[in-house]
C-alpha cells in the first residue's frame, strides 16, 4: 500500500492596513511572503479588523485595505499560487475568537508585551487592543496553519496562540486545533528616515513602496545628514542613506558606497541619488505600471479578494464544524435553516 501524499506546508500571515505600505513592510514581510508562494500553500489576509484598534476612519480603512492588496499583487503575489483575502470576509474568525476567549485566562492576556508597548506609545488602551492576541489566535487556528512567518515582536503572540489551542483542546477533550509554529525571518530592521524603525505610525519615517516619484525624491533628498564634506570619511553604519541602499543594492554595489564613505570621496548628495536610482529600479517600471492599472481598475483587486475569501471559507468550514460539535453549538447546516 503506497503512502498518502504529503500535504504541503500551510503558511498564514496578515498585514494591517493602518497606513501605506513602506520599505519596512516590504523587506520585513512582503518579500518573504512572495518567495514562500513557491514553497507551500500560502494564505495572506489584509487584517482590517485588527486595524480598527488604531484606525477609526471608514474612508481611510477602505482605502488602505485596497492599497495593501493592490501593493501585494503589483509586487508579485500570484493569486494562482497564494490566496489573498480580507479578514472581514471570513466572519467565522470573530466567532472563533469569542469561543477562544471563554477558555483563555486573564493572566495570559495581561502578560502580553505588545499591549503594554502600544499603550506606552500613546495608543488608547481599548478592550480591542487588549483582546488583539485572541483575534490573532483565531486568524491562525481557523485555517489549521502550520507555519506563521512573524517578526520578533510577534513571537509572544504565537506562543499565546499555541496556549489557546491547547486550552481549547483540553477543555473540550477534542483535538480540533494543531499547534502552529512561528517562523522568524532573516529580515533586517529597516531604519526610518527619522532615525528609528520605519513605521506606519510615523509618516515622516517612511518611504512608501508605491509613492509618487516626486514624493519619494523629496523624502530621500530631505534625509538629514551631518555637515561632512565629500572628501571627509563618514560612518556608513550610522547612515540612513547607506543602510537603505544596502537593502536594495547588490553586495558589490553596496561595497562601493561603503568604501567611499569610510575613505572619503562620496558626498551625501551623490549617495542620495544612488539610493533614488535603486528605489526606481526596484519598484518602478513594470511594477509601478501594474500598480497604477489597479487604481484604474479596482475591480481587478476586488475579484482577487472575493475569490480568495471564497476559497478560504471552504478551508474554514470543516474546522468550525469541529468547533461547534466540541462546544455544543448547532452546526452551520442547522444555522442555515434559520435563513430559509
Amino acid at each position: 500500500m503506497s503512502p498518502e501524499p504529503q500535504k504541503p506546508v500551510r503558511y498564514l500571515s496578515g498585514v494591517q492596513p493602518s497606513g501605506r505600505l513602506h520599505l519596512g513592510n516590504y523587506f520585513g514581510a512582503i518579500q518573504n511572503h512572495i518567495r514562500l508562494q513557491d514553497q507551500g500553500e500560502c494564505l495572506y489576509f489584509v487584517a482590517n479588523y485588527h486595524s480598527l484598534t488604531t484606525l477609526q476612519d471608514a474612508r481611510l480603512l477602505a482605502k488602505y485595505t485596497f492599497d495593501a492588496a493592490a501593493d501585494y499583487l503589483a509586487l508579485g503575489l500570484d493569486p494562482q499560487k497564494a490566496l489573498l483575502f480580507r479578514q472581514s470576509d471570513v466572519p467565522e474568525v470573530t466567532e472563533l475568537s469569542w469561543i477562544l476567549s471563554t477558555v483563555t485566562g486573564m493572566g495570559l492576556m495581561e502578560r502580553a508585551h505588545s499591549y503594554k508597548d502600544k499603550v506606552a506609545k500613546g495608543i488608547a488602551p481599548t478592550l480591542g487592543l487588549f483582546y488583539y492576541p485572541t483575534l490573532m489566535a483565531a486568524d491562525i487556528l481557523i485555517y489549521q496553519s502550520d507555519k506563521v512567518p512573524v517578526g520578533q515582536d510577534q513571537i509572544q503572540h504565537i506562543e499565546m496562540c499555541r496556549d489557546m489551542a491547547g486550552y481549547f483542546n483540553h477543555t473540550f477533550k477534542k483535538d480540533v486545533f494543531k499547534l502552529p509554529e512561528g517562523v522568524l525571518g532573516t529580515a533586517p530592521k529597516v531604519m526610518g528616515l527619522t532615525g528609528g524603525k520605519m513605521s506606519k505610525s510615523d509618516e515622516a519615517s517612511v518611504i512608501p513602496i508605491f509613492g509618487e516619484p516626486s514624493e519619494i525624491k523629496k523624502k530621500v533628498m530631505g534625509i538629514v545628514t551631518d555637515s561632512k564634506g565629500v572628501a571627509e570619511p563618514k560612518d556608513p553604519d550610522n547612515s540612513i542613506i547607506c543602510q537603505l541602499y544596502k537593502l536594495l543594492a547588490t553586495e558589490a554595489e553596496f561595497q562601493v558606497m561603503d568604501n567611499a564613505f569610510r575613505q572619503g570621496g562620496m558626498g551625501y548628495g551623490d549617495a542620495k541619488k544612488l539610493l533614488l536610482a535603486k528605489l526606481e529600479e526596484t519598484f518602478g517600471g513594470e511594477r509601478r505600471e501594474k500598480r497604477k492599472k489597479m487604481d484604474e481598475k479596482p475591480e481587478l483587486v476586488e475579484d482577487v479578494l472575493i475569490e480568495g475569501a471564497k476559497k478560504v471559507r471552504k478551508i474554514v468550514a470543516p474546522t468550525m464544524e469541529q468547533v461547534y460539535e466540541a462546544v455544543g453549538i448547532p452546526s452551520s447546516q442547522i444555522k442555515k435553516r434559520l435563513l430559509d
